[in-house]
């Protein structure tokens, strides 16, 4: 018997003469978090509302919790909590009512559905706005509370569409902290970001789309090591076409994104040496990250 919670198999979705979704496949394990990266347009929430048997797919099979989708999207929902890409949290309810009104959509009973409000209060750091109006609450306290109401029918797989974006960071890591909560307890999470660090820490394995088609998968340190495989030195503040002329010859690769150039280096001393004491200029040594993997695979300057 399978252990995966999500698979899609060869999933072809157009609309009109483009393939939104062009045979992409993947799967994800029971109690790990998965994550689906890709530029803007590139199919991601085509994909989540085909899993959540929001749209048909033109091809292929797609499973949840292991009911085919979409004939058996509406037993499938009942074991999955999703939290949006946009809040659509009632502004005219409280706290508390939020989340008691959202009960009623899986079937609880009102009194089931209190008896889980003190903990999905404190879950979400909100008990001391329990009774405050969604319109008081900063941009954090309301997507704490979305995910909260994500919860409300103990679900084993959550769909979470770019949870953190618009937070600072203060709010964004007290999500983290939530999120890895719910993995310690066998929850099984897929996620979509455009934030790489948000990826790197909670991510076990992540898959990058662009233009619908799966272009690479794994564990986001395999990702690294294989496609970078080596250091990072960001230059800033001269002229970087001139500056790559330059150095190219003592680094591996090098790419230029605005007045940034980059070059990739298994010795990074030869480029400090010559880049030292120059006036006007600065650089960043760093190890190569998630970031580096996404913007060498999709490119670095944006396509609309």
């Amino acid at each position: 018997m399978s252990n995966n919670t999500i698979e899609l198999r060869e999933v072809l979705k157009r609309y009109g003469d483009k393939n939104v979704v062009d045979g992409l496949s993947f799967h994800v394990r029971a109690g790990e978090c998965f994550g689906l990266l890709g530029p803007n347009g590139a199919g991601k929430t085509t994909t989540i509302k085909m899993l959540l048997g929001l749209a048909e797919p033109d091809a292929g099979v797609v499973s949840l919790c292991g009911y085919r989708v979409p004939s058996g999207a509406r037993f499938a929902r009942q074991r999955v909590g999703v939290v949006p890409q946009f809040d659509n949290l009632d502004p005219d309810f409280s706290v508390r009512e939020n989340l008691l009104v959202f009960g009623r959509y899986f079937g609880l009973s009102a009194s089931k559905t209190r008896a889980m409000v003190p903990d999905l209060l404190e879950f979400a750091r909100l008990e001391n706005k329990a009774d405050a109006r969604v319109g008081e609450l900063s941009g954090g306290m309301k997507r704490r509370l979305t995910l909260a109401r994500s919860l409300i029918n103990d679900p084993d797989v959550l769909v979470l569409d770019e949870p953190t974006t618009g937070l600072d960071p203060q709010a964004r890591h007290l999500i983290w902290v939530r999120l890895r909560s719910l993995l310690a307890r066998g929850k099984t999470i897929l996620l979509t970001t455009h934030f790489m660090e948000e990826a790197e820490r909670l991510c076990d394995r992540l898959c990058i789309i662009e233009e619908g088609r799966k272009i690479s998968e794994g564990a986001p340190s395999e990702l690294v090591a294989n496609e970078i495989g080596c250091d990072v030195i960001e230059v800033y503040g001269t002229a970087p076409v001139a500056l790559r002329d330059e150095l190219a010859p003592l680094a591996m690769r090098t790419e230029i994104s605005g007045d940034t150039l980059f070059c990739y280096v298994r010795d990074p001393e030869p480029i400090h040496a010559r880049l030292a004491g120059r006036a006007g200029l600065r650089y960043l040594h760093r190890p190569a990250n998630l970031e580096d993997v996404f913007l060498r695979l999709t490119g670095r300057e944006m396509q609309d």
